[in-house]
């Protein structure tokens, strides 16, 4: 936390107002940081989330073969690498001409989404978000870690380490290691699943398929006992997510389906290649994340969430039985309504942590999933390819054009949390408003506002791409540390020299 009235922002030397900061915001994968602008009888003005990392993927592929595009842009992330490496081989697919893989090819690249969506949410709730769920969230912070966890609930926490290490086991079986293996080809995968490894995999699904239970259990009675949780960092948002033909929770491929924030479907079954005629990104001064919205919509009205929370309230059924039953018990806790309570993030989860645990039990009971017919043969090349998947934190689209040569002329990515970070913003503020303002600024309160962003597990070393928009300061001090001169430039590209 930095309080730093000393070195305010222009806005604050401007209006008299104290800057207070929360640098870095912790327990998220990245970087990122909070600001408050508060009066002198600390009532807010402006709560922003920042995200303050840059990273050029976008622009460093360009030029680079084709077929090496999935390997390069799994590096946005170690968290989620596999959503990234299969979000861009489902590009290449297309790129080669390839409408269809293989029943082992398609069903081993969904297992291997599952391991990731199944390590990553568990890593999420048991080691970055329950301390604040069961601890309190202006607990001691010297208790709300992974490290009090595991004095206070060994238990629990060990589960959560056995549950993340499971969906890594199955990335390394299928990519060659845990993080950043090299599982998919154009048109496929490039190993097989031996019986050997098979039979490991299931000598544990049964425990697996218990924790994850026990985890959805925990979430929706920590949700439902909480009548605080229902209100807290409260927007209510439009949602965006992928949906199965039958519009079954998807994970792998589908079409899209957005609702709008009273419910009502604005579009579904939706062809993501043409993801351009339906979204649109805006680029902000403060900010190095992009702010996408739905253009029917609009740019006030028409942001919109992804993730759990948004595929959970999104889909009309689960396809695993015991997923679904835990759906209907949390549309029932909504009334049959969508459920807008942001911390509810959560519960839904887990809720898809269980569905992809019941997902890998029946892959490795399918005989496919140990054949060896792994590429389908290659068609006409394209120019363009655009691939769409569900990360673990929402959907994520990956779009690259090609030149004759087979070499990215142009690639553009929407990354989940590129797509959440307007709600984010309307969360903080939410917080800020409600438990900030007015009162004594502390570390207690201040982690309010962090319990909102983590909600939405945040990746915002994925998020981070965007090139030329990135607005940059620069003092100049003398050596006893006075200011001397102090430049600034926007993200319009201007530049000004401060009073």
């Amino acid at each position: 936390m930095e309080q730093n009235p000393q070195s305010p922002s222009d806005t604050a030397s401007k209006s008299g107002l104290r800057r207070v900061a929360i640098d870095p915001v912790s327990r998220v994968e990245g970087h990122g940081k909070i600001t408050l602008m508060l009066d002198a009888e600390n009532h807010i003005h402006e709560a922003r989330f920042h995200i303050v990392e840059f990273r050029g993927f976008e622009k460093f592929i360009q030029g680079r073969p084709y077929w090496e595009v999935p390997f390069f842009v799994q590096r946005l992330c170690g968290i989620c690498p596999v959503s990234h490496q299969l979000a861009a081989a489902k590009a290449v697919d297309q790129l080669v001409g390839v409408e269809n893989l293989t029943p082992t090819a398609t069903k081993l690249r969904r297992m291997l989404h599952f391991g990731q969506v199944l390590q990553s949410h568990a890593l999420h709730f048991f080691h970055l978000s329950s301390p604040d769920l069961l601890f309190g969230f202006g607990s001691d912070p010297k208790l709300r870690n992974i490290v009090g966890m595991l004095e206070k609930y060994p238990d629990l926490a060990l589960k959560g380490v056995k549950l993340r290490k499971y969906g890594q086991q199955i990335i390394a079986a299928i990519a060659g290691k845990r993080i950043h293996g090299t599982a998919t080809v154009p048109g496929g995968v490039n190993k097989a699943l031996s019986l050997a490894e098979r039979e490991i995999l299931l000598a544990d699904i049964d425990d697996i398929l218990m924790w994850s239970q026990d985890a959805v259990m925990l979430n929706e009675q920590i949700h439902t006992a909480h009548a605080e949780h229902r209100g807290f960092a409260a927007i209510n948002s439009n949602f965006l997510s992928m949906i199965g033909r039958g519009g079954e929770l998807e994970l792998y491929h589908g079409g899209l389906r957005a609702r709008r924030s009273d419910g009502s479907r604005l579009f579904d079954q939706f062809d993501y290649r043409g993801y351009q005629q339906i979204i649109r990104e805006e680029v902000r001064p403060w900010s190095y994340m992009k702010f996408p919205y739905l253009i029917e919509l609009g740019r006030q009205q028409g942001w919109y969430r992804v993730g759990p929370l948004a595929r959970v309230n999104n889909c009309d059924f689960i396809s695993t039985p015991l997923a679904e039953a835990a759906r209907k018990r949390f549309r029932e806790f909504g009334n049959g309504d969508s459920v807008q309570d942001t911390l509810a993030y959560h519960w839904a989860r887990m809720i898809e942590a269980l569905h992809c645990a019941e997902s890998i039990q029946d892959l490795l009971h399918d005989p496919d999933i140990a054949g060896t017919d792994l590429v389908a043969d290659l068609g006409d090349k394209r120019r363009e390819g655009i691939g769409v998947i569900e990360a673990p934190r929402g959907t994520l689209f990956h779009h690259y054009q090609i030149d004759e040569q087979g070499l990215i002329e142009k690639a553009n990515l929407i990354v989940s949390t590129t797509s959440n970070n307007q709600a984010m913003n309307e969360s903080v503020r939410s917080v800020a408003n409600e438990y900030l303002d007015g009162n004594e600024i502390s570390e207690g309160l201040l982690n309010h506002l962090e319990v909102a962003v983590r909600a939405y597990d945040p990746c915002l070393s994925c998020a981070t791409h965007a090139l030329g928009k990135m607005p940059l300061q620069v003092e100049l001090l003398d050596a006893n540390g006075t200011l001397l001169d102090r430049l600034s430039k926007g993200g319009n590209g201007r530049i000004e020299r401060a009073a």
